[in-house]
């Protein structure tokens, strides 16, 4: 979708005549919906730089124009291409991403700066790379450009910033991405129009633009192989037992769709450890091997994040990175505009979009909008914030009312965690008082479960068992602030309990791949930064939100970080409905406590701030054992006398 096109000689007169920043508002209007002052004040800035670019006669008048382009398959928009012919007569665009910027710091992390954006320094992705990324989505998923071989050259333009002598915008470390997509900042209008006449020589009247925004969504060759090379011979990635069987059931859904048109969803139920995510990768996977246009979707960026890295190992593949998705950006996609939607941990799903919840109708329902087929990988078990949503009953109530062809509900019980029991999993919603089950007497497997006294031991313990692979992690309740200034900071210690001469730091904000990070056992999880990934041994720390009161197992939130918004709005809930907000809140905190606690393949250590909730645990586990001991006793026992009745 294009807001706004012309030719060059038609936005230079609309420019000229103040027509310009009118025309892209109400075209804005009419295809999408309001927008702000800001991005009103924006285009208007930028036109008036672009008109004093494309003034001169060296770029042709009728070549294309475009201003604002929303990319298919996301929710990007790139802010100018121009299109025309090069010296060899080959179809081509200049891609260009816009900025008001007038300050950059470079930091650590790969390709991203800090600027002055949304009222305070914030880290972004750097505006070379921005350029380049979108060009890379177009070249992987249109089909013409990919056929007719169309030249995309993307570059940034800057035109508020002032460039100094050894300036971070520059630096060497994104040398890799300004190459790439070269940056033009103010005093460059020359050199930008230089850029754009080197690949625009003659004028396409717009055939070009036609082409990049009417062209068939097909995943190119080169992201089908790339991907199909990184995931093969990867154990990791190797689908097992039931996971095989549904692999194949929606493969099958998938590929009907894709040829029929017509919508079908599949529903994956599933708890900790099934293999849910593994299964989910690999559909992501092949489906795009079979020619479809997939994306993997989850809220949490953790996940998103961790697998794309997994998947892609040292290399820099953008496009890998543009396959996984936050379930926010469909709210103004195109009817059936992707193949297929594979969304993980379904039951994070919210009602609305946006940083104020207040874009779109229903995250479930534009999800099955958007895509031919959808799979729902979810376990409405772990529903860990308020604005959680997602639900079986709400994706068949969707499915239905959009009259979606087929839809089927799968079931996943094989266990790839907690050492395959699913008996563990039963103990520990009977223990936390989630629900009775029939395995209050504990599970019969070789699961290595402990409660630690102390803090500082347990942490010890999960530092020897990560330097055997790297797969033990600390997590916590977040009953501790995430401090502002301590962010970047390991040596900054969040979490503080002079008792035991323990101090540590929440996961740092420069990294996003904390599960992964070599160093990051030295600090400490959340609910945010594990669910949907595993270990094979966790330590648990367990905050003031969980107790042991009067027999029973309580929570309190009032006990949990400002700086957690999981709860976020239960205050006011509680002032209009008490009992409500009190069962919700209950609920939360027990499944952030059982998500956390599931997390370990081989083992889950804890330790309970309230030493009541502590000595409770030590007692179901006693009890677990001792009666462990009595089975095999027993067993021993028959065994013997039916030897003796046999002599």
């Amino acid at each position: 979708m294009i807001i706004y096109e012309s030719l060059k000689h038609e936005f230079v007169d609309d420019v000229l005549n103040d027509r310009i920043t009118q025309k892209i508002y109400s075209n804005y209007q009419k295809k999408v919906g309001r927008t702000s002052k800001s991005e009103i004040s924006s285009w208007q800035n930028s036109m008036q730089y672009m008109y004093k670019v494309l003034g001169e006669s060296v770029i042709p008048d009728n070549a294309g124009v475009a201003i604002e382009f929303k990319i298919p398959t996301s929710s990007k928009r790139i802010d100018f291409i121009i299109s025309g012919t090069d010296e060899e007569e080959k179809e081509s665009a200049v891609i260009i991403e816009l900025k008001q910027w007038d300050t950059a710091q470079k930091t650590d992390k790969d390709a991203i700066v800090k600027t002055i954006f949304r009222g305070g320094l914030t880290e972004t992705v750097h505006p070379s790379y921005q350029a380049w990324s979108y060009a890379n989505m177009i070249e992987n998923f249109n089909e013409s450009v990919q056929k007719e071989e169309i030249k995309l050259f993307p570059c940034a333009y800057l035109h508020n910033y002032f460039l100094q002598e050894n300036d971070d915008l520059i630096d060497q470390k994104y040398n890799y991405y300004i190459e790439k997509a070269p940056v033009f900042v103010l005093g460059d209008v020359r050199k930008l129009r230089d850029f754009i006449s080197k690949y625009i020589k003659k004028g396409d009247n717009k055939k070009v633009l036609y082409k990049i925004e009417n062209g068939k969504l097909r995943p190119s060759k080169a992201l089908q192989d790339a991907l199909s090379e990184m995931i093969a011979g990867k154990e990791v990635f190797t689908l097992i037992d039931e996971q095989k069987s549904i692999y194949e059931s929606a493969k099958e859904m998938a590929i009907k769709s894709y040829k029929d048109g017509k919508k079908r969803v599949l529903i994956v139920k599933g708890g900790p450890g099934t293999g849910k995510s593994v299964l989910a990768i690999n559909l992501l996977v092949n489906l795009t091997k079979e020619d479809l246009v997939s994306q993997y979707v989850t809220k949490n960026m953790a996940p998103r994040k961790v697998y794309a890295k997994m998947l892609k190992g040292n290399y820099k593949k953008i496009e890998i990175d543009n396959l996984f998705k936050s379930p926010g950006i469909y709210y103004d996609s195109q009817k059936s505009e992707i193949d297929a939607l594979i969304v993980d941990e379904a039951h994070r799903l919210n009602l609305k979009s946006g940083m104020f919840k207040n874009k779109g109708e229903n995250q479930t329902k534009e999800i099955i909008q958007t895509a031919k087929f959808s799979v729902f990988f979810i376990d409405e078990n772990q529903k860990v914030h308020i604005d959680d949503s997602g639900s079986i009953d709400e994706i068949l109530k969707i499915s239905k009312s959009l009259d979606v062809e087929e839809i089927e509900i799968m079931e996943m019980f094989s266990q790839f965690r907690c050492n395959g029991s699913e008996g563990y999993l039963n103990w520990l919603d009977d223990v936390l008082e989630i629900e009775e089950t029939g395995n209050y007497d504990g599970f019969d497997l070789d699961y290595d479960i402990q409660v630690i006294d102390n803090p500082q031991v347990l942490r010890e313990m999960i530092e020897e068992k990560n330097e055997i692979n790297n797969k033990a992690r600390i997590v916590a309740g977040y009953c501790w602030d995430w401090e502002q200034k301590g962010r970047g900071d390991t040596n900054f210690y969040d979490i503080n309990m002079e008792d035991y001469d323990f101090h540590m730091s929440w996961n740092l904000a420069n990294t996003d791949t904390w599960a992964i990070d070599q160093k990051s056992v030295g600090e400490i999880g959340c609910i945010h930064t594990s669910q949907g990934l595993e270990f094979d041994y966790v330590g648990v720390i367990i905050g003031e939100d969980l107790r042991y009161e009067d027999g029973k197992i309580v929570t309190d939130h009032t006990k949990r970080a400002k700086t957690d918004k999981s709860l976020f709005g239960i205050k006011k809930l509680s002032k209009e409905n008490p009992e409500e907000a009190e069962k919700l809140a209950e609920k939360i905190i027990k499944n952030t406590y059982r998500t956390l606690m599931t997390r370990g393949q081989k083992g889950c250590y804890i330790f309970a701030v309230d030493k009541k909730l502590s000595e409770y645990l030590k007692n179901r586990i006693k009890l677990m054992q001792e009666n462990k001991v009595k089975y095999i006793l027993d067993k021993d026992d028959i065994s013997f006398g039916r030897v003796a009745e046999k002599e």
